[in-house]
């Protein structure tokens, strides 16, 4: 009896341990093997922003500042405190959102710094464009993880659908409001409060993608109906067109009273992308840019603003427009900095981007690519092509219709400006005022850029956390 109890008792010990094993250890390790990876990558992108900032002043000034490492040292304890962040609040997120943010972030405050070191305005100042931009970026971070820390479950947005379209409508409006709103020589999109400047349409697109996403999971099947068929087309009826054309009318008044071309084509390019997804209807695309196209041309043949910005595009090198004012002497001078970049650069503080106006912020592309080359400025978009393909693949994988729209969305609400940034600044596009998320300066972008990011890295750990309730064992 003893002998069979011996047994009975070996045999319970070795069919129980292999139960705990695997329940116990294997998602910590695959949680601490995400965090891990993050972890080496960023060091890597410290790395990689440390040695612009170094090469940035041995290029203007011949010499290295000690003082340069502050400002890397402030920007590391901001992205290292981001990431001790995710190891508890986060643990499954994408591991190389954040690295790539940092880096492209990163190569901005350098393009910035390199500027202002021969900016004489900007050289002694207190507060200059680099230290100012190194602010914007920890007040974008600190919100970012506030968003780690508010948002537990990204299906908590869902029930604010029509919340978010009021708030999105709301912040569209405010730079119409006088005493509020900020008229510039190019557009009036921003709004001064105690002399603090922001550009509320920034945070407009997050909450605009949020409505998309909740509106076309609940009218995907009206939307998806078909009326018939035309040239292998299965066209939608008449009666669903309303959602379209509303959108389209808003774009069209953004255009015509905000004098406003990017955030135009922005908000609209969002809105066709994500009800394509949502319905699979390339028609829907067909007639929305027929739509815009349709509206553009008319507004082109009556109004001066955009008539102004399609000539500029069309005959940049014309002396007439090259020397108006708000010609296309800016343009000009972007795409010859990017002709003397030539393919390896000129090498960071060797070339002379500050001859291009305004080179901080919208044409900071053109300043990259002259020092950079063409193989540099090509990487920066390998970096937002993986960032952008990394956000598609958590609304691929995404367990619920309302995240695979939202993470779809703001995915392709960065790789549209990207697109309509770089497609203005080397005249593939007419040229718009958006600023490129991350390089570019700006507190507003960059804010509503880390947004983007942190509600990303949400969604990826609470796919990764669903997926790993019937299958613990199972692959990331």
């Amino acid at each position: 009896m003893r002998e069979h109890s011996s047994k009975g008792s070996n045999v319970q010990s070795t069919s129980t341990a292999p139960q705990v094993t695997p329940t116990t250890q294997r998602p910590r390790e695959r949680k601490q093997g995400l965090r891990n990876m993050e972890l080496g990558f960023l060091i890597f992108a410290m790395v990689i922003v440390l040695a612009a900032l170094l090469q940035v002043q041995l290029g203007v000034t011949g010499e290295f500042d000690s003082r340069v490492l502050i400002l890397l040292g402030a920007v590391a304890a901001l992205m290292f405190g981001m990431h001790i962040v995710l190891r508890f609040r986060a643990p499954q997120a994408d591991p190389f959102l954040l690295p790539i943010a940092a880096t492209i972030n990163g190569l901005g405050i350098t393009m910035i710094y390199r500027l202002d070191l021969v900016n004489e305005s900007n050289k002694h100042a207190v507060i200059n464009s680099s230290t100012a931009q190194i602010v914007y970026t920890a007040l974008a971070i600190a919100i970012a993880i506030a968003v780690l820390f508010l948002l537990r479950n990204h299906r908590v947005l869902q029930r604010y659908t029509y919340v978010f379209g009021f708030a999105s409508l709301v912040l569209l409006l405010l730079p119409m409001i006088p005493g509020l709103g900020v008229s510039t020589a190019s557009a009036r999109v921003w709004i001064s409060i105690a002399g603090f400047s922001f550009q509320p349409g920034e945070i407009a697109k997050i909450a605009l993608a949020v409505f998309f996403a909740g509106y076309l999971v609940t009218a995907r099947d009206s939307l998806s109906m078909v009326s018939r068929r035309f040239l292998g087309l299965r066209l939608p009826r008449m009666r669903d067109l309303g959602p379209i054309l509303v959108v389209w009318a808003v774009c069209m008044a953004i255009l015509v009273l905000q004098r406003d071309l990017g955030t135009s084509l922005l908000y609209y390019g969002l809105f066709l992308v994500m009800i394509f997804v949502a319905t699979g209807r390339l028609s829907w695309v067909l007639i929305g840019v027929g739509l815009f196209v349709g509206g553009g041309l008319v507004l082109a043949s009556s109004w001066g603003y955009v008539q102004r910005r399609l000539e500029a595009w069309l005959n940049p090198f014309d002396p007439a427009l090259y020397d108006a004012t708000g010609g296309s002497y800016q343009l000009v001078q972007g795409l010859f900095g990017l002709g003397n970049g030539g393919l390896i650069g000129t090498g960071l503080g060797l070339g002379h981007p500050y001859l291009t106006p305004v080179a901080e912020s919208d044409f900071i592309i053109s300043a990259l690519g002259e020092e950079l080359g063409m193989a540099g400025l090509f990487a920066i978009l390998a970096l937002y092509l993986i960032m952008v393909a990394r956000g598609l693949r958590i609304g691929h994988t995404g367990g619920d219709d309302f995240g695979r729209l939202l993470a779809t969305g703001l995915s392709f609400t960065l790789a549209i400006q990207v697109f309509i940034v770089v497609g203005g600044v080397t005249r593939v596009i007419p040229l718009t005022g958006l600023t490129t998320p991350f390089l570019a300066a700006g507190g507003s972008s960059l804010i509503a850029n880390w947004i983007i990011v942190a509600i990303l890295l949400r969604l990826s750990d609470t796919i990764r956390r669903d997926d790993a309730v019937p299958a613990i064992g199972g692959a990331a």
